[in-house]
């Protein structure tokens, strides 16, 4: 396994079928479904995302419930919509505090959404899920086109941070490198020609050689 050390998230992914919570700890992550399938009787709806590398989410009863009260019961509108995860680590199972995947927002809902849904026998809590605004492709092309100095490409940078499929990261960052080799062009000074010698009247003008 090639290890960045800039990025240590990669070594503590747990071997897994599935995203496991403990891969949350540094921070939520954004994922965009590209397919969804028939589980177990026990993880019935199996999600994968782009970039899952073969641990597609797999949600509890209370989040399937969310998803269903949010995108509708039919799986198959799911696909190309995206939600943000996190690891809460108040969740409890079996009567202990074991933590688990939570879902913080979800695109293609029009405002945030409040729902109460069963946490334990005869008590009931509160879920906020907040409306995710995706990134584009389309929409990181063209804030790198319109960025003329650093500040423009350090906005146009952010917002290609919140892309999720590979190949529209690698498609961003060629446009990104594009855009500043030729703002870098544009910036420097531009060599004035020499002004031509007129021979004097003593003055050989035939070529050196």
């Amino acid at each position: 396994m090639s290890i960045d050390i800039a990025d240590l998230r990669g070594t503590i992914v747990p071997r897994s079928d599935q995203i496991n919570s403990e891969q949350l700890l540094a921070g939520p992550k954004t994922i965009t479904i590209s397919d969804v399938r028939a589980g177990s009787q026990e993880q019935p709806v199996i999600l994968h995302y782009e970039g899952d590398e073969g641990r597609p989410y797999k949600p509890c009863l209370t989040m399937r419930k969310v998803l269903v009260f949010t995108w509708g019961e039919d799986g198959r509108q799911w696909i190309g919509k995206s939600m943000t995860l996190f690891n809460d680590p108040e969740v409890r199972f079996g009567g202990q505090t074991v933590g688990g995947i939570r879902i913080s927002h979800l695109s293609d809902i029009e405002k945030d959404v409040k729902i109460s849904l069963t946490a334990t026998k005869g008590k009931k809590a509160l879920h906020t899920i907040q409306r995710l605004e995706v990134v584009r492709l389309a929409d990181v092309i063209r804030a790198i086109n319109a960025a003329t100095n650093r500040s423009g490409m350090d906005a146009a940078k952010a917002l290609a941070k919140q892309l999720t499929a590979q190949e529209d990261i690698d498609a961003a960052l060629q446009a990104y490198t594009a855009r500043a080799a030729s703002l870098r062009a544009k910036a420097e000074p531009v060599k004035q020609p020499e002004p031509a010698l007129t021979p004097g009247p003593d003055e050989d003008d035939s070529p050196p050689f």
